[in-house]
């Protein structure tokens, strides 16, 4: 006989816990004990039992659960059941992390994690088989628009796996700010309702309620040169810049504009000149937004670095050559004033619809679900790599199916009140979607591509590839414990399906543009790693968090206009500049819109600090507090860097960066 102490962890949330009758097995090498309990988890609860069992089971591998049902199935969320047998020096530690309800026996491994050939009994790989086949049958794929990566198979979330869910507190307080916003955009239409909105100085009747200290900055510098310049660097959208290596083909210089040609040759030659090309949005249709035509154009702006690290725009051009205009109007500097301010504001305006559509809401949150898709698939919670990744994919894609059924649906945000909507945010999608390469998504072969290495004002591109080598140390000292050689990484199967179903499933054959369907080495495996933790928290979280610092001023970067760009500089009026700008009601939308979507989150996990314990044994728990540890001197490095700034860069520190798309 054999005395085992039984410890079972309820989780914290609204609802975890369960008033129904929970009933436990030990599964042993040499046999299987049913503990005689009666359990009612609570919420939030760790509760201790010691229990005899007639015979030594040996090495603990499983715990089986089942959950009796009264009335009505109580569901509950367990945390994770530790085991310490007889004789036992150590606890065998039984990770869950889900809800337990229905009629079924619900079976966990011990948490030691396991290559599909490391298995010393077999029992352990038919149990890998069938949680295969059953998430299987759970998470499918599903064609949500043709040209774009595939979703999750879900109408809406209530279709989704209660696993991946929103906790209640979640729901809440997402359900919550929607209507907060609601009513506060309402409460804006009704103040300004018989205001005048002639001037710039009248969007300050709705410059109220939720925003930052850095709005506030832009509220105030907004049509300064070199807050324009520096939004390329280190605004909402950091990923379009580039440096030039020659001038563009389709910047024509008209007779008369030697000058500038001269000063663009010089900043060229001396390796300062830059350039922002929207070109993507070219011949995309615009919204009909309340039957009233929305435009939309493709402008180039040239930019030039000064030593002292300020990047100043030197020419912009609204729309690129066509046949009937073959020689499009440049807007200067010197122009008059609200000449060249309307130019920015469309160049603004370009960029917040490439920023959500292209490097956001596809780049971010629709590979990170295209990930975590097939994590689940083809990963049985014994891998590593599902242990490792696992923690990246939370509320990932209930956020998605929200979104594809209220952002960028029919009748959606984007329809409602972006110059985009209306069926031309698909377009850009598709359009961005032919441009989503592998490397694009990897920062030190992405700001390498750009010219923007070795930049010190570039602080998005600082931020970026020391996190990625941070986060590069962890996935090794992680994938290095369980993959002892390339040959361990070519065997095994589970993996390689993996790689496959991201690559030629979840990405539709995006391997022509440099994504892997095969692993051959363990720097390869490591790299494409690395690529999956950064996008689905850094560069979400550098992309996410300044929609509110820098879109809250809707003059900075208009969802929308509402006038065709102009193609002279001296008809440009203030009527011009208020008429091609959001109107009232668009103005108040992109402010609700804003504040929902890029407010710090009241549960967010940090990256690198999340609760669950998937990994048992020291090792991987030594390689998580490490990389806790790089992750906080990182962190006081912002910290102190920051207090120099006038404008402290702090999208990317780590105390901010949440684990996963999350919102």
């Amino acid at each position: 006989m054999g005395r085992y102490r039984v410890c079972v962890a309820t989780g914290a949330w609204l609802f975890s816990g369960s008033h129904n009758r929970v009933q436990l097995w030990l599964v042993g090498e040499r046999g299987e004990a049913e503990l005689e309990l009666q359990l009612l988890p609570a919420r939030g609860q760790v509760e201790e039992f010691e229990h005899d069992v007639p015979q030594d089971l040996g090495p603990l591998q499983f715990v089986k659960l089942h959950k009796h049902r009264s009335l009505v199935d109580n569901a509950w969320f367990c945390d994770r059941i530790t085991v310490q047998g007889p004789g036992a020096l150590e606890e065998a530690a039984f990770p869950c992390y889900r809800w337990v309800q229905g009629e079924g026996v619900l079976t966990l491994p011990e948490g030691t994690a396991l290559l599909a050939g490391d298995n010393a009994s077999d029992v352990f790989q038919k149990h890998r088989e069938k949680e295969l086949k059953e998430r299987q049958q759970v998470y499918r794929w599903a064609t949500w628009k043709e040209g774009l990566p595939l979703t999750i198979a879900a109408g809406s979330e209530d279709d989704l796996p209660p696993n991946v869910r929103f906790h209640e507190k979640k729901r809440l307080d997402f359900e919550w700010t929607l209507k907060a916003g609601a009513l506060e955009m309402a409460l804006k239409r009704v103040y300004t309702l018989l205001s005048s909105w002639n001037h710039l100085e009248d969007f300050d009747q709705i410059f109220w309620g939720q925003k930052s200290s850095l709005a506030e900055k832009v509220h105030q510098r907004w049509q300064d040169d070199e807050l324009f310049g520096y939004q390329f660097l280190n605004g909402a959208n950091p990923m379009l810049l580039r440096r030039s290596t020659s001038l563009p083909s389709r910047l024509v210089l008209p007779l008369g504009m030697e000058e500038l040609r001269a000063q663009l040759e010089i900043e060229l030659q001396k390796g300062s000149l830059f350039e922002a090309d929207f070109i993507l949005l070219d011949g995309i249709p615009a919204n009909v937004i309340r039957e009233e035509q929305q435009y939309l154009a493709a402008p180039l702006v040239m930019l030039k670095m000064e030593p002292s690290g300020k990047l100043l725009p030197m020419v912009i051009q609204i729309q690129p050559p066509n046949p009937s205009s073959p020689t499009p109007s440049l807007f200067l500097p010197s122009d008059p004033p609200l000449a060249w301010l309307l130019a920015k504001s469309w160049v603004r305006s370009s960029d917040f619809q490439l920023h959500e559509l292209q490097y956001h809401l596809l780049n971010t949150h629709l590979v990170a679900e295209v990930i975590a898709v097939a994590t689940m698939r083809c990963l049985p919670g014994l891998h590593p790599v599902f242990k490792l990744l696992i923690p990246h994919t939370r509320y990932t894609i209930e956020i998605n199916t929200r979104g594809r059924g209220q952002l960028i649906s029919d009748e959606g945000v984007f329809d409602k009140g972006m110059s985009i909507g209306g069926g031309g945010h698909l377009q850009l999608m598709r359009r961005a979607m032919a441009q989503l390469t592998y490397r694009s998504l990897c920062p030190p072969d992405d700001l390498a591509d750009r010219g923007l290495l070795g930049i010190p004002s570039a602080l998005y591109a600082h931020d970026a590839l020391r996190l990625w080598e941070i986060i590069a140390r962890y996935v090794e000292g992680i994938i290095h414990l369980f993959y002892h050689g390339d040959d361990v990484v070519r065997g095994d199967p589970e993996l390689q399906a993996w790689c496959r179903e991201i690559t030629e499933v979840g990405l539709c054959q995006a391997q022509d543009r440099g994504f892997p369907v095969s692993f051959q080495s363990l720097n390869q495996l490591c790299h494409f790693l690395t690529m999956c933790v950064f996008t689905c928290s850094a560069q979400h979280a550098a992309i996410n968090q300044g929609q509110l610092d820098w879109y809250a001023w809707v003059p900075n970067a208009p969802c929308t206009m509402r006038m065709p760009p102009p193609t002279t500089k001296e008809d440009v009026t203030m009527a011009t500049v208020m008429g091609s700008l959001p109107d009232v009601r668009q103005a108040c939308f992109q402010m609700a819109i804003t504040w929902h979507l890029g407010r710090r989150q009241p549960d967010m996990v940090p990256l690198g600090h999340h609760q669950e314990e998937y990994f048992s044994g020291p090792e991987p728990k030594a390689v998580l507090r490490q990389f806790q540890a790089d992750l906080d001197n990182l962190e006081k490095e912002i910290l102190a860097r920051n207090e120099q700034l006038d404008l402290p860069y702090e999208y990317l520190k780590p105390s901010l960066i949440e684990s996963s798309v999350a919102i």
